[in-house]
């Protein structure tokens, strides 16, 4: 078996401009884990076919697939051939890059423990949209990006791990989620590491870490 072949597969779902998936891909290509660990990202999949991040992953030379959420009656259906299409590829992990969909709890379940997701705030504080906006709204002084395992409650999984940055005295909506992406594109492939190599695992709802990486779980920037 080649070394490309041994890597785990790994599915990443989008629905917009996929800098996170950018990350991802990068990280893929540079060998970040490779060689005594290596994960492969084996197919992008939107539920808009205009997701700039849909070219990204061409750039990459990886395989895309649209399933569009309005050719279905409803979120059952919709998920239900979602499962399907990312079953055809046998992945190890499936991460939501910015997907942006609410997921019902048969397809989380389908999922459990193999299901991530990368959200811009340090939950549970600011679920939901417009999180950048919610934080200088509340005056915190800390803000900052979770990834964590999937459940069937809106940004509400067990937490892997969490990035901060300090919310500046000028600070707009811009600048903050400029900084708040960039503790993202470091995140992400820290996490997608650490789960897909075992050194973080999901159980019975509770996040376990061998204790040699709990360093990692936590990321602090400017």
């Amino acid at each position: 078996m080649s070394t490309a072949d041994a890597r785990l597969p790994i599915v990443v779902l989008i629905s917009g401009r996929g800098s996170n998936l950018r990350a991802l891909l990068a990280a893929a290509q540079a060998g970040a884990w490779e060689p005594t660990f290596g994960v492969r990202v084996v197919a992008v999949i939107s539920n808009r076919a205009d997701a700039p991040g849909l070219q990204i992953a061409r750039e990459f030379g990886v395989p895309t697939q649209v399933l569009s959420h309005f050719e279905f009656a409803g979120r059952e259906a919709f998920d239900a051939a979602l499962a399907s299409m990312i079953d055809t590829h046998s992945p190890h992990l499936v991460v939501l890059a910015g997907f942006m969909r609410v997921l019902t709890r048969a397809f989380v379940e389908h999922f459990a423990g193999r299901l991530l997701n990368v959200h811009p705030s340090l939950l549970p504080a600011f679920p939901g949209l417009a999180t950048h906006r919610q934080a200088l709204a509340a005056g915190v002084r800390v803000h900052g990006a979770t990834v964590h395992f999937v459940s069937s409650d809106v940004d509400a999984g067990p937490i892997i791990a969490q990035g901060a940055v300090a919310v500046r005295p000028d600070d707009d909506e811009e600048s903050l989620a400029q900084r708040v992406l960039a503790v993202e594109h470091q995140l992400l492939p820290r996490c997608v590491a650490l789960v897909a190599r075992g050194d973080v695992w999901l159980d019975r709802d509770q996040v376990c870490a061998r204790p040699e990486v709990a360093p990692q779980l936590v990321l602090l920037a400017s």
